[in-house]
Parts: C-alpha cells; sequence; structure tokens
C-alpha cells in the first residue's frame, strides 16, 4: 500500500535528504521535503519551507503534512551537519545551533510525528539519521558528535516509550560521496581516492545506499525492528594505529 503511504524527509532537497526522497517517490510514496531554501527544480515532492530548530516550526511543520495528506506515515530526521570549527574556537551561539539542528529538531518532529502516528491503524516510522560521528571522537566537530550521539540515545528512548504504533530507528551513516562540485570537502579528487581506498567496501556511501536502508526500516520487513541503530558505513573506518604500525 505504498501509494498512499505519507513520508516527511527533512533536509530533503540535496544530497542524503534527496536521495531518500526520490526513491520513495519511485516507490510510489507521498513524499513532503523541508529545508530552508526550495529545491532548483520540482521532483514530485512537496516542499515546505521550514528551520526545524525552532520547537513550533517543527510542529507547525508535521501539522502541514498532516493537514495536506491526512495522515503521516514516516518520519525521516535526515537535516543536520556542522562547520568544521574547534570547540575552543566556537562561539557558544554555534554550538547551540549546531545542537539545536542534529539534536533537538529530529525531537521537537518526533514528538510532533507520534501525536498523528499514534492515531493511526498502521502507526508509523520514525527514522533518524545518525552519524560516526556520535560512535567516537569528533575533533572539528565535537558538538555534533555529542548531539548525534545524543540523538542514538533518543532513538532507543522513544522507542521504548512509543511501541508498539510507533517505530523509532536511526542510521548511522560513514562517509558519503559529495555531492557533484564538492569533492574539496574530501580534499579534491586524490583525497576521495585515498579515503576510498582505506574503507572496507573501496568506495564511500551513495546516497542510495542510506536510501535503500531507509526503505527496508519503514517496510513491513522491519515490523519487529524498533530502537536499533544500522550502520551503513561499509565496514567501518580502518583503525589510524594500523597504519602508523605498518607504515
Amino acid at each position: 500500500m505504498s501509494d498512499s503511504r505519507v513520508a516527511l524527509i527533512t533536509g530533503g532537497t540535496r544530497g542524503i535528504g534527496k536521495a531518500i526522497a526520490d526513491r520513495l517517490l519511485s516507490d510510489g510514496w507521498r513524499v513532503a521535503v523541508c529545508g530552508r531554501t526550495p529545491p532548483a527544480e520540482d521532483d514530485g515532492a512537496v516542499f515546505i519551507q521550514a528551520d526545524i530548530r525552532d520547537a513550533q516550526v517543527a510542529e507547525d511543520l508535521v501539522a502541514q503534512v498532516k493537514e495536506r495528506f491526512g495522515r503521516l506515515d514516516l518520519l525521516v530526521n535526515n537535516a543536520g551537519g556542522s562547520p568544521n570549527v574547534g570547540l575552543a574556537d566556537s562561539s557558544a551561539k554555534l554550538v547551540e545551533r549546531v545542537v539545536a539542528l542534529n539534536l533537538l529538531g529530529p525531537i521537537y518532529l518526533a514528538r510532533a510525528a507520534h501525536a498523528v502516528m499514534v492515531g493511526q491503524t498502521e502507526g508509523g516510522s520514525v527514522i533518524n539519521i545518525a552519524s560516526v560521528s556520535g560512535k567516537r571522537a569528533s575533533p572539528g566537530t565535537v558538538a555534533y558528535g555529542a548531539a548525534k550521539a545524543g540523538l542514538l540515545s533518543a532513538t532507543s528512548g522513544m522507542a521504548m516509550e512509543w511501541g508498539p504504533k510507533v517505530r523509532v530507528n536511526a542510521i548511522i551513516v560513514g562517509l558519503v560521496e559529495a555531492e557533484e562540485g564538492q569533492d574539496d570537502h574530501y580534499g579534491g579528487p586524490p583525497g576521495v581516492a585515498r579515503i576510498s581506498n582505506m574503507l572496507p567496501m573501496k568506495r564511500m556511501a551513495w546516497g542510495a545506499d542510506i536510501a535503500n536502508a531507509v526503505v527496508w526500516l519503514a517496510s513491513d520487513q522491519a515490523a519487529y525492528v524498533s530502537g536499533a541503530e544500522l550502520a551503513v558505513h561499509g565496514g567501518g573506518e580502518v583503525p589510524a594505529y594500523l597504519g602508523l604500525a605498518h607504515g
């Protein structure tokens, strides 16, 4: 019955979020995406402008989706990120904004989505896009790593509180290929090649890899999966000490 199901994807106009939106649309879902700026082109998803760091805006966003479609079956908390700045050089305002985007916003949205999903016969599903930064040290993005760690804790907590009607899971994302024109993020093509070579799968993740995981977690095949942390990182990053030891 995917042709009647409704998904809301935050940060769904580019990168991983767009890959998820495109996949769900191709599978027949009705999709709403949000962001602070509209997408460059109409891809079939309904765009709603929103800054999820504001609790009232987050609640209003879910209310708009419910009003338009009559239901909400899947929330994908994908919006996130952080500039690369050492904590000692970060302002309190920057720390607050990073935590709000990566932890508080997803919690606000999950609360609002739960209020809709719990009243539906089929319930619903919340998928939080987490990061390996929440499982290991995150130098240069300390607040981001702390927020993602908090999101993983929130995932298991919400899963316990909201079962059986609402399932809550997290996807732990590793290194993902940058969008076209953004190779400089990894040091250009040579940097991408070096990083890819040290990963077990010999490549970074593609947006489609994350989208595939979302589709499965939202499906009936995962009906008994809740509170899970699904690692989609291609086997993980090789510990740096191994390279030093065998250098």
